[in-house]
């Protein structure tokens, strides 16, 4: 076994340790809504919706953000003794939204009869499926396997790895450990630019529809130092949006967006981030027809040449630390 400190072993089964303890989490809330009562209910809006969605963001002083998400708004009414009440809560798992949007609005469409599941205790508490989230068990087997592949494959591999490249670096042995760190950098660059360019390959096939920008109002906010925990500059941000329509549903897609400390950014800055779009412009859409949810309004793929460039740059330097004194 290699003398690897434990903090290392924690750090790569710390996200495993997550998923382990969500889907426990979500496995008691199953449990609990196994014994709720039913009654029928009907539902009475079946639209998309856009929901504002707070996401952590370490840069930010208070450490969140939010973010504009496509969601199905499917609201429905039901009696409990003698009281009508109304929700818009589908299933036990957690919406965080750009996700079945058109499949669940097509499973609930205005005036279906539903079978309402409610808490008996807060009867505005309810949902129609009470099943365990869909997927939760692949998830679970995906993460063993990474964890493992990481475990067996990092530890052990980069242990092989490493007294591989200290056998043969004709230099100073010593320096094993920062080119084998270097050719493991940019191995892990080198797959984010494979993989980005196969979704840009996938993307250039998506069917295009017709879209709006929809320019955001700037936001501002006060930047925070990774390193120090300190408060930086105010910062803006800039988003664009768009709105399209795809199979007869409403949604919303991001652009990108740029923050900068500069409130009027040049426009060579602009344009660099594909930020160059005015309110109103109309765009072409390429939507993921298996999930519309996921479009883009570029899917060039120019990202991916950039970071096999960076990974051959930490190739190169790898090179020239092991054999150059």
């Amino acid at each position: 076994m290699p003398d690897i400190p434990w903090f290392v072993y924690a750090m790569l089964l710390a996200p495993f340790g997550l998923i382990l303890v969500a889907a426990g989490y979500k496995y008691l809330q199953v449990r609990a809504a196994s014994d709720w009562p039913s009654t029928f209910g009907k539902v009475i809006v079946s639209t998309s919706e856009v929901r504002d969605v707070k996401v952590l963001d370490d840069t930010r002083e208070d450490r969140k953000r939010t973010e504009k998400r496509n969601f199905a708004n499917i609201v429905y009414e039901y009696t409990v003794s003698g009281q009508k009440l109304t929700n818009n809560r589908v299933s036990i798992g957690e919406d965080r939204g750009n996700f079945e949007v058109a499949e669940t609005i097509a499973r609930y469409p205005v005036g279906t009869s539903v079978m309402v599941y409610y808490n008996p205790r807060h009867p505005r508490d309810a949902v129609l499926d009470r099943e365990m989230p869909k997927g939760i068990g692949g998830c679970l087997g995906i993460a063993a396997v990474i964890v493992l592949v990481i475990v067996v494959g990092g530890i052990f591999g980069a242990a092989r790895i490493n007294e591989f490249i200290a056998e043969h670096l004709v230099v100073d042995p010593k320096r094993s450990p920062i080119v084998t760190a270097l050719c493991g950098f940019g191995f892990l660059v080198a797959l984010f630019g494979l993989a980005l360019h196969r979704q840009a390959s996938l993307a250039r096939k998506w069917p295009v529809v017709p879209g709006i920008v929809k320019l955001g109002a700037p936001e501002t906010y006060v930047s925070r130092d990774s390193d120090t925990g300190r408060s930086g500059p105010v910062m803006q941000t800039r988003n664009v949006q768009y709105n399209y329509r795809f199979k007869h549903v409403a949604y919303i897609g991001s652009a990108g967006s740029l923050s900068t400390s500069n409130p009027n950014p040049p426009q060579w800055q602009v344009r660099l981030f594909g930020m160059d779009y005015k309110n109103g412009d109309a765009v072409k859409v390429f939507v993921n027809p298996d999930n519309p949810s996921d479009s883009t309004l570029s899917p060039g793929g120019g990202a991916a040449y950039f970071l096999w460039a960076v990974a051959a740059g930490f190739v190169v330097v790898a090179y020239f630390i092991g054999t150059h004194g």
